[in-house]
């Protein structure tokens, strides 16, 4: 072969091994370490248990599992094992949980904005946490809008801002933020800030200057060098062992990455898999010794691991009956467990790996029942507060979709009939947890989350002209041709009963909701002033199909004849309810549903001495039960003046948040005449009685 022919072979297997390169290296590639622990598995399997945290929302210390939390935010692990957790809400405070579970306060115990040791020092929402090489703790203040810094020994010192919100670089005391949210500090001890309702990135030298790594003025979504690149309510940061920070840019639903240098991209992520859906609303993230990511969502809860090359997968929290609320912060220990805090049910909890071939237990998650409801003195969400308002929905009902679906949706609260343009007020004081408490801008489901109560279907802050009610709490955001876009309500801002949040859009109704999403409570159980209900739910039909949902509906001296031979048998009963001072045309659902079969004397049948109540909405499952609390032919796809029915599946079992697909099994009882009787109450325990029984012959 000539010189020039092998010269050819070089260049060809050169280009070939560096197109290699950059195919299969990752975008992003990740810090390798001189040793230590193996490298974090991608897709590894968890175990989900709680650390702290009784689910009542509260402040008690001593054993972790009695303690009580208010809004745990930021969480940091040490290395003998004591995690440090701020505790926001009422609370405004660093607590500490020790290596044995006991949890005790390190500084902070009352809302202000004060140096001092233990104590003496006051926050104002505190957020994320971060520490440094010596063991001290950093603060996103959030409501002060200042990063404090904590000592072993609890002494607290302001390391920047001014207590007003702001945006000015400079010397750290003079310089401002508004509502910075996330923190950490890197190897240097440089701090780096998530300056939230700034849509910046800001960064504290270890001399004490304030600059701005990375975001400009407006809100946005754009990759590129410094202030030319834009975020959108930034609120959790860390940086890897190579100076990289990385961004959870919670409303643009992206991770992004910002090189030493100020360089901003965004981490390109797989797509979805066709039952699971990628990161959604990033909130809070931790790095692992490698470099790895943990991404806590703000609404659905999960604990996600993100890989550099895209890849993700569900850690915690994907499973309906392990829902998690608010996973606000993230922290890995040494080990390479994961601690979290879910901010929404007052708890801390810990992922650790399972053992090979063992399955994962059900943990403990969300809110205590016995989580106390907001003290509302019966006031409803309109003028007069202290009056009568009309009821026209309640919690648990059918909804459809506006596109042809009549079983789209459950109904997740109470719906108060309203003037268009009327006020709607504060039912009870309360305190803003989300960094995004308003959503849905100039949309018919627009609203605002305050404490554990939503306000939903109102111009959010704003009068029916556009005009805002309080521009110290309601920030009014332009789009880039000047036209309003949407409205901000800060992290920690404070209502009082009576206040205005906004005015009723062309729904024509308040919808409250009361809870975190998958834990959201019957609003009925506040005690509105007036409300009464001592109309008993009226049945209109007992239907009876087999599992092919054939009808059963062949009959023999005035009774159903239902062949034993079936596989099962479906209950489906059609019901609704009313209250007091309601239009007659107003019908409500109804709050439980069971059945009971009884002898043709009226004696039970074994297994039947009480009813079987299984249908239940106390607590509100996810939509994924509409279909199996529902049969085909329930609900209206609009609202106006159509009928709305209830037709429910008696059978199938929806409790407290769980539901499953169920049916009678007749073929065990002998042949001869029995008695269906229908079960069916309202939340104020009135009971249905016309029609509730059903005639049967088995054959």
């Amino acid at each position: 072969m000539s010189r020039t022919a092998w010269l050819w072979v070089v260049v060809v297997l050169t280009t070939a091994a560096l197109a290699a390169t950059f195919l299969f290296t990752p975008r992003f590639p990740v810090p390798v370490p001189d040793a230590g622990p193996p490298a974090t598995p991608f897709g590894w399997p968890g175990q989900l248990s709680l650390t702290a945290g009784d689910g009542v929302r509260g402040l008690r210390e001593g054993v972790g599992l009695q303690a009580r939390f208010d809004d745990p935010w930021g969480i940091v692990v040490m290395e003998d094992g004591t995690r440090y957790v701020a505790d926001a809400g009422d609370n405004n405070r660093i607590r500490r949980i020790a290596a044995d579970g006991t949890v005790t306060t390190l500084a902070g115990g009352r809302e202000g904005f004060a140096d001092g040791t233990g104590p003496a020092a006051a926050f104002h929402t505190p957020s994320a946490l971060a520490r440094d090489g010596d063991g001290n703790l950093y603060v996103a203040d959030t409501g002060n809008h200042a990063i404090r810094r904590i000592t072993p020994q609890g002494v607290v010192t302001t390391v920047a801002g001014t207590g007003e919100a702001g945006y000015r670089d400079g010397p750290a005391r003079q310089a401002q933020f508004n509502g910075p949210i996330g923190v950490a500090v890197d190897g240097s001890g440089r701090i780096y800030v998530a300056d939230t309702y700034n849509d910046r990135i800001r960064l504290i030298s270890r001399e004490g200057d304030v600059t701005t790594l990375a975001g400009g003025e407006h809100p946005g979504f754009l990759d590129g060098s410094g202030t030319e690149a834009r975020f959108d309510t930034p609120t959790g940061i860390a940086v890897d062992a190579t100076g990289v920070a990385w961004v959870a840019d919670l409303r643009n639903n992206a991770i992004r990455r910002i090189a030493p240098q100020g360089g901003v991209s965004t981490l390109p992520m797989q797509q979805d898999l066709p039952v699971l859906a990628g990161p959604r609303r990033p909130l809070s993230l931790a790095l692992t010794h490698d470099g790895q990511l943990y991404v806590g969502e703000m609404y659905s809860g999960r604990v996600m691991q993100v890989m550099r090359d895209g890849r993700w997968h569900a850690l915690a929290g994907h499973m309906p009956d392990q829902r998690l609320s608010r996973t606000a912060g993230l922290a890995v220990d040494a080990s390479g467990d994961v601690h979290f805090t879910d901010a929404g049910s007052h708890r801390v909890h810990r992922i650790t790996p399972l053992a090979p071939g063992a399955v994962p237990m059900a943990a403990t998650v969300g809110p205590s029942t016995d989580d106390p409801l907001p003290d509302t003195a019966g006031r409803w969400p309109l003028q007069p507060q202290d009056a009568w308002h009309e009821v026209v929905g309640t919690l648990g009902e059918v909804r459809g979709d506006y596109e042809g679906e009549s079983r789209h949706h459950l109904h997740g609260g109470l719906d108060i009939r309203g003037d268009v343009g009327a006020n709607v007020l504060a039912i009870a004081d309360g305190k803003v947890s989300s960094p995004a408490a308003a959503w849905g801008f100039d949309g018919l489901g627009e609203g605002l989350g305050v404490g554990p109560l939503d306000y939903i279907h109102m111009r959010v802050g704003r009068t029916p002209r556009g005009d805002l009610l309080d521009p110290a709490r309601f920030q009014l955001l332009r789009d880039f041709s000047g036209d309003p876009s949407r409205i901000r309500v800060r992290r920690g801002t404070r209502f009082e009963a009576g206040d205005a949040l906004g005015t009723i859009n062309r729904m024509a109704h308040v919808h409250l909701s009361i809870g975190p999403s998958g834990y959201e409570r019957n609003a009925i159980a506040l005690g509105f002033t007036g409300f009464i209900d001592a109309y008993p739910p009226r049945i209109d039909d007992v239907a009876l199909f087999d599992t092919l949902d054939q009808p059963i509906d062949q009959r023999q001296e005035d009774r159903v004849l239902v062949p034993r031979e079936l596989q099962g048998v479906r209950i489906v009963v059609d019901a609704w309810d009313q209250v007091d001072r309601n239009l007659p045309r107003r019908r409500l659902g109804l709050y439980a549903l069971g059945y009971q079969v009884l002898h043709d004397d009226g004696t039970p049948v074994a297994g039947f001495e009480a009813p079987r109540m299984t249908l239940d909405f106390q607590r509100l499952p996810s939509d994924d039960a509409v279909q199996v609390a529902y049969a085909p032919g329930s609900g209206i796809t609009v609202h106006g003046s159509a009928v709305t029915r209830f037709k429910y599946s008696v059978t199938n079992t929806v409790r407290d948040g769980a539901w499953g697909e169920g049916t009678w099994q007749a073929g065990e009882l002998p042949p001869g005449d029995y008695l269906l009787r229908i079960t069916a109450r309202d939340y104020s325990g009135n009971e249905a009685q016309g029609r509730r029984d059903l005639k049967l012959r088995l054959q």
